[in-house]
């Protein structure tokens, strides 16, 4: 029977950009503990987004329990829609209710230079969390969104005060105080051209290439695609109360002055 052109409704073929959840290790435990840290600062960043569960990167003889782990990134208030997995994976990883699905994985491209001096703050702790409105898994090594940079900026000209959130689908520009317990989040950069004295959070969707810039750094929190730092570890004198840019080095946030006078 020939098929008749309707006004109603398209079968088209197509690529839906979702993010990834790349499995590293079987332990389920293992994962919610990193879950659960992950989010603790920030549980509503990737709260609604769907994800697909990937378990390319597990070795030949390990297996992850798909269903349980479906169950698990939903109490975190992701959704699971499929699964990725390698050929040899494909009995044991998909599951009734988790169709297979093809990825073609795009990597955001980092040229990481030498941050030596006081701005490289090695060895400083700093943790990761997520970041659905945040982590992937912020989750490494997972598909960038669309480029932050075809979105336009959001200029916020008022000063932020504690409980405020300002949430931003591309860059963020602050020009004024963000005060104890406000809270910015950018899913490209974030410049503030005032004391940064909240929590500031770029890159949420997994950007890695994110910066955050500040005239003024006395945060509460800083974080870039999911890897964080809180006030509880002093920054060095260097960059503490100072002008300052932020970015990801191999998964370390690097404090660097920016040497504005």
């Amino acid at each position: 029977m020939p098929q008749k052109k309707t006004p109603y409704f398209e079968l088209r073929s197509g690529a839906v950009d979702t993010l990834h959840f790349v499995v590293k290790t079987p332990e389920l435990d293992t994962l919610r503990t990193e879950l659960a840290q992950r989010f603790e600062a920030t549980p509503e960043f990737f709260a609604g987004d769907t994800v697909a569960i990937d378990v390319r990167r597990l070795a030949g003889n390990e297996r992850v329990a798909v269903p349980a782990l479906a169950e698990m990134l939903t109490e975190f208030r992701m959704k699971p829609i499929g699964v990725v997995a390698n050929t040899e994976q494909a009995d044991w990883a998909v599951v009734e209710g988790l169709p297979r699905l093809d990825s073609h994985e795009r990597r955001i491209s980092r040229t990481p230079r030498d941050a030596g001096g006081a701005g490289d703050d090695e060895g400083a702790p700093a943790g990761q969390s997520a970041g659905a409105t945040a982590a992937a898994a912020a989750v490494a090594g997972g598909p960038a969104p669309a480029e932050a940079s075809a979105i336009a900026s959001t200029i916020i000209d008022k000063p932020l005060r504690s409980g405020q959130q300002v949430y931003a689908k591309g860059d963020l520009i602050i020009l004024d105080l963000v005060s104890y317990g406000a809270e910015v989040i950018a899913e490209g950069n974030i410049h503030i051209y005032a004391p940064l004295r909240g929590r500031a959070l770029a890159g949420v969707k997994g950007k890695l290439d994110a910066r955050i810039f500040c005239t003024c750094l006395e945060p509460e929190l800083i974080s870039i695609a999911g890897i964080y730092r809180t006030g509880e570890h002093a920054l060095p004198p260097e960059v503490q109360g100072r002008s300052v840019q932020v970015r990801l080095v191999d998964d370390k946030l690097i404090f660097e002055p920016l040497g504005l006078k």
